[in-house]
């Protein structure tokens, strides 16, 4: 056991040395390897020889037995499949980059890094004794069989509650230490804002009193009403959060309810040893708990596009119509949440129900389908004609050309697309250029954060699809990651780099299923006349995500969402501190995320007797809400771009005539 310990120590070494040499951080960027020139810096000179070490050890095994892997490489796979998978292996290895030689040299560099990652894991499940290896080769048998002796074929298990009361823990120990129950993405700043409101039992909030001085990103001004304009599904979802005064728990529940959901939906589709695997595998995701423990509404997409799926399934094999309009019901909640993301599971729905019967049949279901759909999107009309007094005018729609062109954030194609952000735009508009770069982008972003592997995340993926047998079930987690990435396609932003491929969020649960059809595909074929050898992929994913929870997941929770986008909660700290009570605090410093931070503290009634955060945006603004709160004393407050740290008081209290 001290070999085995050995490599899986170096294993361990060497990804957190690769993390060492990555710039992510809290910042708006997508994640890099630093340049060359950056290498012969001190700071990156001990990380540079961990690697340098493991490169070496890991060659010096993988050459001892290189005839074994050569061979069984020889027998199981074609060259050509080889070198698809070694293909696409080497381009998701990293982010695109404006210049091409830049990308070249960190593609050479992150491929090689992520072969040094797989083959000191295969080393790891290789020097394994034979005792501990048939202990473990037991324990997964155990764990992961096809079925349950004594449970129905489609009970939610032990098992699955056990990996959802994980789920739901872990994310909520995230929320509270890495993204200390605080918004740090302008769009979770309007969905608490709406969820206050839906909660209050209101649709809109009054007018502030200047402004100007209350002025956060994605908010509409209409007179005598304040309100956002972004679709009301989530924001209902969390208010429910708000009335129990746990926001912030909100996505962590819907995490374990995703688990149970996703847990039932496989057992309709695959045996139970393929679910187990696959709920496994989701439940120390990266990509799967960090978006968990945030405000955004992607879990909470994910819960009714699973429940959409699910009552398919249902349907499809009892034939009851009533499971079709309740999956009909399922999508039109998604559409209230996202809505192009109903639109790819519409697509693939649909796609479905016309697949078998008779033609009276399929009518049949896609009127159930249509009909439940339609009656559950009735609020969202209510809504619209609450806010813009026309049932089929929408909010978002209206919104955007405020500030942009008329067709900035339309679907589709053409010079006109685009809010111009430089960065993460990188094309002006919208074309077929900009299609294969968002692609790309994102393909990158799930290679890294769907499992955090050294390796990288799509391995057994296109192990599987490459050279596997997929069945019918398979390609049907294929044509579900088309979908979300096709409909996506006619949209100009990639999503960005908050919280990976945020926009392909739905293709999570497909890609772990298909990530362990490939582990169970490997251990078949490495197990053919070698018995000693079984598990031996389940093993080697074992050890991947051991590696990753040890590394990968800290790092990330440390490096890049403690203050994210410089946003930060501590103003909070401030007022009890300074005992700000019945005041105006001026927030000075940036829009985001000086103001937008502190106005979370604020109430829905403005004229509250607490105190109430104002953005110090000019001399006009301050004199005007000054002489809107002239009967409170007045705080003025550094915001972080200006201190370089936290929030800090700069004076006060002073009488409000004192500051005009």
């Amino acid at each position: 056991m001290l070999r085995t310990a050995s490599w899986l120590a170096l294993a361990l070494l060497g990804q957190a040395a690769a993390l060492h040499l990555i710039e992510a951080g809290p910042s708006v960027r997508f994640q890099h390897y630093v340049t060359l020139p950056d290498f012969s810096s001190a700071d990156h000179l001990l990380p540079l020889a961990v690697l340098l070490a493991q490169l070496v050890a890991v060659a010096a095994g993988i050459l001892r037995r290189s005839g074994a892997i050569s061979g069984w490489l020889r027998r199981s796979f074609r060259p050509w499949q080889l070198a698809a998978v070694l293909s696409v292996f080497i381009l998701s290895s990293a982010v695109l980059s404006q210049s091409a030689g830049v990308y070249l040299a960190e593609l050479i560099f992150a491929s090689g890094v992520q072969l040094i990652s797989l083959g000191n894991g295969f080393l790891v499940v290789a020097s394994l004794p034979a005792r501990a290896r048939l202990g473990l080769s037991s324990a997964f048998g155990r764990f992961f069989q096809r079925e349950t002796p004594g449970s129905g074929r489609r009970a939610v298990d032990g098992f699955a509650a056990g990996v959802a009361i994980w789920v739901v823990t872990v994310a909520a120990l995230l929320s509270t230490v890495s993204y200390q129950r605080h918004p740090h993405v302008p769009d979770e700043v309007i969905y608490l804002m709406q969820a206050k409101t839906f909660a209050a039992g209101m649709v809109t909030l009054p007018a502030p009193p200047v402004p100007e001085a209350f002025d956060i990103d994605i908010t509409v001004l209409d007179g005598d009403r304040w309100y956002s304009p972004a679709p009301p599904g989530w924001p209902a979802i969390l208010a429910l959060g708000v009335k129990a005064g746990v926001p912030w728990l909100v996505n962590p529940l819907l995490a374990g309810l995703c688990v149970l959901l996703a847990y039932s939906l496989m057992i309709e589709l695959y045996d139970r040893r393929t679910a187990r695997l696959a709920i496994t595998l989701l439940a120390v995701s990266p990509w799967f708990l960090f978006m968990s423990m945030n405000f955004m509404t992607h879990t909470s997409s994910l819960a009714a596009a699973l429940c959409a799926g699910l009552f398919t399934l249902r349907g499809w094999r009892t034939g009851g119509l009533g499971w079709i309009g309740l999956a009909g019901a399922a999508t039109a909640v998604l559409a209230l949440i996202r809505p192009l993301e109903a639109v790819a599971v519409g697509l693939v729905i649909g796609s479905l129900l016309l697949l078998r019967g008779s033609a009276w049949r399929r009518i049949l279901r896609l009127s159930a389908f249509g009909l439940a759909a339609a009656a559950c999107v009735a609020p969202m009309l209510l809504y619209n004609k609450a806010l813009m007094g026309s049932a089929l005018s929408f909010p978002l729609t209206n919104y955007v050309p405020r500030g942009y062109s008329p067709t900035a954030n339309a679907l589709g194609f053409g010079a006109d697309r685009g809010f111009g952000w430089t960065g993460l735009d990188p094309f002006p508009g919208h074309g077929i250029l900009d299609v294969f770069i968002n692609d790309a982008l994102n393909t990158a972003l799930v290679n890294v954060e769907l499992f955090g592997w050294g390796a990288g995340s799509l391995l057994f993926i296109l192990v599987f699809l490459v050279g596997g047998k997929p069945r019918r079930a398979d390609w049907a987690m294929v044509g579900v990651i088309g979908a979300v990435v096709f409909v996506h396609s006619f949209y100009w932003f990639s999503g960005g780099p908050d919280f990976g491929a945020r926009y392909w969020y739905l293709i999570i649960v497909p890609c772990v299923l298909l990530t362990a059809r490939g582990i169970q595909m490997l251990d078949e074929r490495l197990e053919v006349g070698r018995p000693e050898r079984a598990y031996a992929a389940t093993l080697l994913a074992g050890v991947l995500c051991l590696v990753s929870v040890g590394t990968f997941i800290p790092w990330r929770a440390v490096d890049k969402y403690p203050h994210y986008r410089g946003m930060r909660p501590d103003i909070r700290v401030l007022a009890e501190r300074h005992d700000f009570g019945r005041s105006l605090v001026l927030v000075r410093g940036d829009r985001h995320p000086d103001y937008a931070s502190a106005a979370v503290f604020n109430p829905l009634d403005l004229r509250a007797d607490v105190p109430i955060y104002a953005w110090d945006r000019d001399p006009d603004v301050r004199a005007r809400v000054i002489d809107a709160y002239s009967d409170r004393p007045v705080w003025i407050v550094d915001g972080p771009c200006i201190t370089g740290r936290g929030y800090e008081v700069a004076s006060g209290p002073s009488p409000a005539g004192s500051l005009e």
